[in-house]
């Protein structure tokens, strides 16, 4: 297990220096122990990692696979070191968070409380927002997004699978009728919600037959940047909608909105935890990153 770490330390050194030498000089090693510990790696992966010349190095596919989990796993090795000698306590400074708005409005505001409650040196700021952000222009520390990051230099780890449900207020139903199968939502009112990043409704989603299908309905209402709005319009008669049901499951159990075809139901969309792939990533990071992923799989279990 040692000599692996070793490895990934070193191949993280060369990606990092961009060359072997750069490499050597920044361990401490000569070229020659790091030139046979990338070809050692290499050979007890059964893959090259990097194509290198005597002045240029650039990553393979899996080298670049490989590059991303070995920095994840060697920050988990130096924070686990941390919290060990100092204590899950020390995790202190300004954590900025970005938060889709609805999930974090239901599923992460309410927790945070909690969080501090355990590491009270930890100050958040709290951005709730749809629309994608830069990393390394916002200097945001962490995100939560329903969506895969399109940047793939990102880690992102799932919190949970958040079921949607279609619904509608009974003051609708009583005006236009409830569908009957998943053809009628063409004549009905829609109310739709429109990603700020691509300015495009986002498609709801069935299971019919076996078969996962991918709807978009003509929207009677677009809501922009504030998704909670769709809510607000559906509780009030204003059409169909599909929504997560974290968001209208008391609407739900008070009869505020009523759910529609349910045998089409059980989709879901994934929400995950995203943040940049750093060599450390700071302790108060990773005590929220550890506490979500507990807090919301207890949730699931009850």
């Amino acid at each position: 297990m040692a000599d692996k770490l070793f490895d990934m330390v070193v191949f993280v050194r060369i990606v990092e220096a961009g060359s072997l030498s750069g490499a050597a000089r920044h361990l401490g090693l000569s070229l020659a122990v790091v030139s046979r510990t990338l070809a050692r790696l290499e050979a007890r992966l059964g893959v090259r990692l990097a194509n290198r010349t005597t002045r240029t190095l650039s990553l393979t596919e899996e080298g670049s696979a490989f590059h991303a989990r070995c920095v994840r796993i060697l920050a988990d090795v130096d924070e686990a070191e941390i919290e060990t000698t100092r204590g899950r306590d020390t995790a202190s400074g300004l954590l900025r968070i970005s938060v889709a708005s609805p999930y974090g409005h239901y599923r992460v505001l309410p927790l945070l409380p909690r969080f501090r409650e355990r590491y009270p040196r930890v100050q958040i700021d709290i951005h709730l927002s749809n629309r994608n952000i830069d990393f390394a222009g916002e200097d945001f520390d962490l995100a939560i997004r329903g969506r895969t990051p399109p940047d793939s230099s990102l880690i992102a780890r799932k919190l949970e699978d958040a079921e949607l449900v279609l619904v509608a207020a009974p003051s609708y139903i009583a005006r236009a009728g409830k569908p009957d199968m998943l053809s009628a939502l063409t004549r009905h009112d829609c109310v739709h919600f429109v990603l700020p990043s691509t300015g495009q409704s986002v498609p709801w989603l069935f299971r019919h037959d076996g078969r996962d299908i991918e709807l978009s309905p003509p929207a009677s209402y677009r809501c922009s940047d504030d998704y909670l709005g769709t809510v607000i319009l559906a509780r009030q008669g204003a059409g169909l909608l599909q929504t997560y049901r974290y968001i209208v499951q008391e609407d739900l159990a008070q009869g505020r909105l009523q759910e529609l075809l349910p045998e089409a139901g059980g989709r879901s969309r994934p929400f995950s935890l995203i943040y940049p792939n750093r060599h450390h990533t700071a302790l108060r990071v990773r005590a929220l990153i550890d506490f979500l992923l507990a807090e919301l799989a207890s949730e699931r279990r009850q």
